[in-house]
């Protein structure tokens, strides 16, 4: 029998078209802002530097790309930013996975401070003047460790796994451990493999977190040879003004890492966000 909620019966006309409507709306909101980004760099720089298209480019102009493909310095910062992305997902995927591992067993001494402990980073953070300091003192200033060590683990990456990994039957383990396996054969062979679906969805955020990321870099980087694409957009801003023309194309040819790897692997991250949000 069909439910009323609010005067609208589920599985209506009126309701289904609440939902569409909805939906395309989030969309719009979502999709809107790269297409104009896109509409704007490709227009003349007079109308790119007005903003004054709305659907359609002005004065159809791809010259901006050509400068920005030609730039070696903007290449040099897009191989250093996949340099650091890749090496950081790795590292926070091996430390996550290895936290969330213990932490999901029962018995173990001190668990619920430790998660409450974890927990404190959510809510609270050092600030950048602490963190640079301590950048500074371990001589990671100017220095590509600088941007990987600091975001190596994250929270949400542990609780992620720990979750998931909860719940499995726990009768997989003992069952292993009957077997004679050890611990590091239990985590690598049985838990880390059931967890390909958390690895997939925490891949795409930290590759889309650390490709973003703006803060730490300008942070604790100085050397122009070093810099992240972030950076090197932020360096089209001029003392004599700001070539929006290059800063647009160059943030369309930023974006279209995370959109391809969206689109090549958006259909782990429901699956990869729901399996670490139950708890068995």
């Amino acid at each position: 029998m069909l439910r009323q909620k609010h005067g609208i019966r589920e599985g209506s006309r009126l309701a289904s078209m609440l939902i569409y409507l909805a939906t395309g709306l989030c969309c719009i909101v979502t999709v809107y802002p790269m297409y104009y980004v896109l509409i704007r760099s490709v227009s003349a720089p007079e109308h790119a530097l007005a903003g004054d298209m709305l659907l359609f480019p002005k004065g159809f102009d791809l010259n901006s790309y050509r400068v920005i493909l030609s730039d070696t310095t903007l290449w040099r910062a897009y191989g250093n930013t996949l340099l650091y992305v890749v090496v950081t997902t790795l590292l926070m995927l091996l430390f996550c996975t290895l936290c969330a591992y213990p932490l999901c067993m029962p018995g173990l001494l001190g668990k619920k401070a430790v998660v409450t402990y974890l927990l404190v980073p959510m809510y609270f953070s050092g600030g950048l003047i602490p963190t640079f300091l301590v950048m500074n003192r371990l001589g990671l200033y100017n220095n590509i460790w600088g941007v990987i060590l600091p975001v190596v683990t994250t929270t949400t990456g542990i609780f992620m796994y720990r979750q998931h990994y909860m719940s499995l039957p726990l009768s997989l383990v003992e069952a292993a451990r009957i077997d004679g396996a050890s611990e590091w054969k239990i985590f690598s062979n049985i838990m880390l493999p059931l967890g390909s679906n958390v690895t997939i969805t925490l891949t795409i955020f930290s590759f889309m977190w650390r490709w973003n990321d703006y803060i730490l870099p300008l942070l604790v980087l100085s050397d122009q040879k070093k810099y992240t694409i972030q950076i090197a957009i932020k360096n089209f801003i001029g003392n004599t003004g700001v070539d929006w023309s290059s800063i647009l194309a160059a943030s369309v040819l930023s974006i279209l890492p995370i959109v391809i790897l969206f689109m090549i692997l958006q259909k782990y991250i429901v699956g990869g966000v729901s399996a670490g949000g139950v708890k068995g």
